[in-house]
């Protein structure tokens, strides 16, 4: 089904048990993140939130909405999220016609394609529109929005459908781009230089003209899901929405500025952008489970406030995976493969784990046909859009169930030959990896797991004979010679993997205690040995999974010796040749917790 708008969504959720209302009295600060957090890390991503009693607004707020399998599939209106990369495939694989016959039958396709263009309706008095708040009535504090985190730099906008267009008014941008409020009036616009919005913007600072640009908060799942997904550039988010719904989106014009919000928004916020204005954003607790860094963002200076007469505010948290934003990247990284594909048709399937916060991680299965394929995938893939962030990069045969993370790792540590199968690399990162020495540049890593054909480095290498095992050291063995290990657990895997939460003090302590380890000959046994932090619970193979993806730089924290490999994932310092701040991660205050604490066991009664 579709839509209307996210009204219908939330009555869908509600008969579908998949929605919990609140109506204890609960705070935007803080409160509503440490709850929600508790309900996202349930198994499959817990139920939606809807708190009716928030304290300093009239109005409801609804998270975790899209924070699970079912509930993203329902938002986007199918029983299974590969129903529509079928459906686009469908029009990507078109022949082209050689018959006026063949045009005839690709006229019912070609007519389904482009019969869902966004709408643009003729009227004075739509939902989004009942209540217009101008001039001294702007009052963005009216509305619930979360300080998420305790150390963000106040509150955040979180789930913005952010709305502009080029200089030339030919194209239109749909985004989601954080906005922290400053006051009544004002917000930041946090686009990252990738970002369509930020090319805009940075057209308009190059002509001096003031950017006009519209917020719409809580529409449509498919318009909420349209502006996260990853269009190439010239692509209306809002025409995918309507592709995805099989109903053009309706959009109305603005009271203040001249563009189009969905007419059937809960709330909009309309503004201008001076590219001469800068101010300091941030920190805000991110996606990536730290804190990310603060910076200078343009501003958006708010002329109007229009909403329902009783709106819910659609939010979202971000932090240690998983969260709610990893299943709205599984229905991108599933919706996008067929494009992909169209690019390298040799890509069988991917899959980004959510420890690898979706750019430190993916695992990509190949038909592979000719010697060194993985790599030119990997250049391939470390060349294309947004995937040119990722830090890391598994190749598997297309046999391999690259969803089964369980079968990817067993071939990891059986068949990995550190001398053939590892392909180093360097470019851009992402602006939120901490890891590298340099803000968005570093060491990339290429594992390659598919079998080996002629011609290949590693084909025909005979394997070693089997020897006879070696004893397993004991933990208490380890931290007697090393007392610099807080903690440390042995995982026998297919091959003996020794996890370490040391306590770093002095600079380049990771890779000497290394090398000591290496040099022992009393742990022999052990193969891989991955270095963590101190305060790392190393029972938790999810949290050391997400430490490892966002600490690594691949070049300079992995030491070889014989076979075995050492990973040094602590945190590094500027005596190290560091020359980033690494930022803190994300947790909770105790005194927030102890209050979600006592209000527990009354919150979700009728």
């Amino acid at each position: 089904m579709n839509y209307p708008s996210l009204r219908e969504f939330i009555d869908k959720l509600e008969r579908e048990e998949e929605l919990l209302r609140i109506k204890e009295s609960v705070s935007p600060i803080l409160e509503i993140t440490e709850i929600t957090d508790r309900i996202s890390k349930q198994p499959g991503g817990g139920k939606a939130l809807l708190f009716e009693n928030v304290e300093g607004s009239s109005m409801s707020v609804l998270i975790n909405a899209f924070g699970s399998a079912k509930r993203m599939n329902m938002a986007l209106g199918v029983h299974d999220i590969e129903d529509i990369p079928k459906r686009i495939e469908r029009y990507i694989k078109i022949p082209p016609p050689s018959t006026l016959l063949d045009k005839a039958k690709l006229l019912p396709m070609l007519l389904e394609a482009t019969q869902f263009p966004p709408k643009l309706l003729n009227t004075t008095h739509p939902p989004c529109q009942e209540i217009v708040q101008l001039n001294d009535d702007i009052d963005i504090g009216k509305i619930p929005v979360l300080q998420c985190w305790p150390d963000d730099a106040g509150r955040f906008i979180t789930f913005p459908i952010v709305i502009n267009r080029s200089t030339d008014n030919k194209i239109r941008n749909v985004g989601l781009y954080r906005m922290q409020v400053y006051d009544k009036k004002t917000t930041a616009m946090h686009w990252h230089i990738h970002k369509d919005g930020a090319h805009f913007f940075h057209e308009y600072k190059k002509q001096n003209k003031v950017m006009e640009v519209a917020v719409a908060l809580g529409a449509d799942p498919a318009s909420c899901y349209s502006a996260s997904a990853p269009l190439p550039y010239g692509i209306d988010e809002f025409l995918l929405a309507g592709f995805i719904r099989k109903k053009s989106v309706p959009l109305v014009k603005c009271k203040t500025v001249d563009l189009e919000v969905p007419a059937n928004a809960e709330i909009v916020l309309e503004g201008y952008i001076d590219p001469s204005e800068m101010r300091l954003e941030g920190p805000f607790g991110d996606h990536t489970g730290y804190y990310s860094q603060d910076g200078d963002y343009p501003v958006l200076h708010i002329t109007a406030i229009t909403h329902r007469k009783d709106p819910v505010y659609l939010t979202t948290i971000v932090g240690k995976p998983p969260q709610e934003d990893f299943y709205l990247g599984r229905a991108t990284e599933r919706i996008f493969l067929p494009l992909l594909k169209t690019q390298l048709p040799e890509i069988v399937d991917m899959n980004m784990p959510a420890e690898g916060v979706f750019h430190n991680c993916v695992i990509v299965s190949i038909d592979k046909r000719y010697p060194m394929q993985s790599r030119r995938i990997m250049s391939a893939l470390w060349g294309l859009g947004q995937m040119s962030f990722v830090k890391i990069i598994i190749t598997v045969d297309s046999k391999v169930n690259v969803h089964d993370y369980e079968e990817v790792a067993k071939i990891l540590l059986s068949t990995v030959d550190f001398e053939t199968d590892l392909f180093f690399s360097e470019g851009i990162l992402d602006v939120l990896n901490h890891a590298s020495d340099q803000v968005l540049y570093g060491s990339k890593l290429g594992i390659d797991l598919t079998s080996k054909i002629e011609g290949e480095p590693g084909y025909g290498k005979d394997v070693p004979p089997l020897i006879e095992t070696k004893r397993l050291p004991r933990p208490e063995e380890i931290t007697k010679i090393f007392q610099e290990i807080k903690t440390c657990q042995i995982r026998e895997l297919q091959v003996p993997v020794l996890l370490v939460a040391l306590d770093k003090q002095t600079k380049n302590q990771g890779s000497k205690f290394i090398d000591a380890f290496f040099a022992n000959s009393e742990f022999s046994a052990i193969e891989i040995l991955i270095v963590l932090e101190s305060h790392v619970d190393l029972t938790n193979i999810s949290i050391v999974m997400w430490k490892l993806f966002n600490n690594l730089d691949p070049k300079r924290d992995l030491y070889f010796k014989n076979n075995r490999v050492g990973i040094d994932v602590t945190k590094k310092l500027p005596e190290e040749g560091y020359q980033q701040n690494w930022p803190e991660e994300i947790e909770m205050s105790s005194e927030i917790k102890t209050k979600v604490n006592k209000k527990w066991p009354t919150l979700f009664k009728e």
